[in-house]
């Protein structure tokens, strides 16, 4: 299992957790008091006393809202609650918890909004499978347009927990959930829509992760640090890796941005291989990166005969076409690590499974949501859709976007949530890929190389702020991996 902490649950995972949590002894109506109060403990750090309605569900996200409710009343709060039904119809520990209410319940309606500064939504939770509608979906928007903060129990209603997307929902400026997050919690648009995200503890211990085995996870140094390449004292340029990009023309900024980043990424050597008539322009803007002329298929499958090259990269300004779909079945066909990227991967659009055939080593793919279109299957959420694509290709996906998902071939994903808007610029996808090659060529194993550059450059990206460029984000990776590896 990768780490624990960083793990994400689906929404029949939590409920295991939950169920194995009872089974080890903790009642349900502990676990839901447990949940209640820490979102009112929650409420209490961030905000003065004031008045709070609550809104609460037919189901265990309303059970949640009671326990809040008596929580923050018994705190000296002036605290109106509005339920989705009858208090008579819940069942089980929100039942249980309902009763402990002893002050007024009225119908959950906009009016019960009138003179709260506060809500909590405790609705539905991340369960819901329908999109909001009623008097649940009336009070909510009614509540966003007059600009009340509100606190998400769990996922704001309309939110779907293991996907993000949203049916209805309106955002919160807080959301509590519980033991772990949700995928939903990091994918868009659900992640926009969750505002602050907060963790809670409510008894539920970690070993259960032992049984239930999560495969998803929230990118975070944890799961690859201790893997990072890091120069050894005696290496040399060699042993540090030798990168080879396959240079395009007339669009060179592209592969040069991927070189750069390449060796910022640590590669001990990184080549570029452009056509005779590129040559002095790669050469007149490159120092320490290596430009090698190719005049013809036979000079470029003579330099991949070359072994103390340890990583490949086409794709960044390389063009669609047979040239590119040619040099890239070559260098997946030498089994060593290959990344294909943005033309690479469009230029198999017409025979998605040549590509899928050609995988025979270790190789990640970085393709935009466009670039995935053309070769992969387009249904479905984004977490789904990227683990299918690796488990067809045998490849290493990475689905960029604000929510880039990371998918393994065994079904393993990771979800990034540290990109800066900033990121929307021509080139960062370039620099991306360098790094990730950067990473390949020292070594490091596909899936964990991916997740750790794209968590670096979004990194890069963060430590620079507004006004950012592509080409600022190379010189930016050394600052980060210093402040990692200190």
């Amino acid at each position: 299992m990768m780490n624990g902490k960083t793990a994400l649950l689906d929404v029949r995972q939590m409920g295991e957790a939950d169920r194995l949590t009872v089974a080890a002894g903790t009642t349900g109506i502990v676990l839901m008091e447990n949940a209640g109060a820490s979102v009112a403990q929650v409420i209490l750090k961030r905000w003065s006393r004031r008045p709070v309605t609550i809104l609460c569900g037919p189901g265990n996200n309303g059970g949640d809202g009671f326990v809040t409710a008596r929580h923050l009343a018994e705190a000296g709060w002036t605290v109106r609650l509005a339920l989705l039904g009858s208090r008579e119809a819940l069942r089980g520990e929100a039942r249980h918890h309902a009763l402990q209410w002893n002050e007024s319940v009225e119908p959950l309606a906009p009016a019960a909004l009138e003179g709260a500064e506060l809500v909590v939504d405790a609705i539905f939770g991340a369960g819901l499978s329908r999109a909001l509608e009623g008097p649940a979906s009336e009070t909510l928007a009614m509540a966003a347009r007059r600009e009340l903060p509100i606190v998400a129990i769990d996922v704001p209603s309309g939110v779907m927990g293991d996907t993000g997307d949203a049916l209805g929902a309106v955002e919160a400026v807080l959301t509590v959930t519980f033991f772990r997050k949700k995928p939903g919690h990091l994918l868009l648009p659900g992640r926009l829509l969750c505002g602050e995200v907060a963790v809670t503890d409510i008894g539920t211990p970690s070993s259960v992760l032992d049984r239930i085995l999560p495969t998803s996870f929230e990118n975070d140094p944890a799961l690859w640090l201790a893997d990072l390449p890091r120069p050894l004292p005696g290496a040399n340029k060699y042993t540090r890796g030798h990168a080879l990009i396959s240079g395009g023309y007339p669009m060179t900024g592209a592969a040069r941005m991927a070189a750069r980043a390449a060796a910022r990424a640590g590669a001990g050597l990184v080549t570029i291989a452009v056509s005779e008539t590129a040559l002095p322009i790669y050469a007149a803007a490159l120092t320490s990166i290596m430009v090698v002329p190719v005049a013809t298929p036979d000079d470029f499958d003579r330099l991949l005969l070359d072994h103390r090259i340890t990583a490949f990269l086409i794709g960044p300004g390389a063009g669609v076409g047979e040239q590119t779909q040619a040099r890239a079945l070559a260098m997946l066909g030498s089994g060593r690590a290959t990344l294909l990227d943005a033309d690479a991967i469009t230029s198999f659009q017409d025979d998605p499974a040549a590509l899928d055939r050609a995988i025979i080593g270790p190789c990640v793919m970085t393709p935009h949501e466009g670039e995935f279109k053309r070769v992969f299957d387009a249904g479905g959420d984004k977490l789904t859709r990227t683990r299918a694509a690796a488990v067809r290709s045998g490849a290493v996906i990475v689905l960029k976007g604000t929510d880039t998902v990371i998918a393994a071939p065994d079904g393993r994903a990771i979800i990034n949530a540290n990109a800066p808007p900033t990121l929307a610029t021509a080139g960062s996808g370039d620099v991306l890929g360098g790094i990730v090659l950067g990473l390949l060529a020292q070594g490091m194993e596909p899936f964990i190389a991916a997740a750790a550059g794209v968590w670096l450059h979004g990194a890069a990206a963060n430590a620079f702020g507004q006004g950012l460029l592509a080409e600022d984000l190379p010189d930016l990776l050394p600052g980060v991996l210093q402040r990692l590896t200190a």
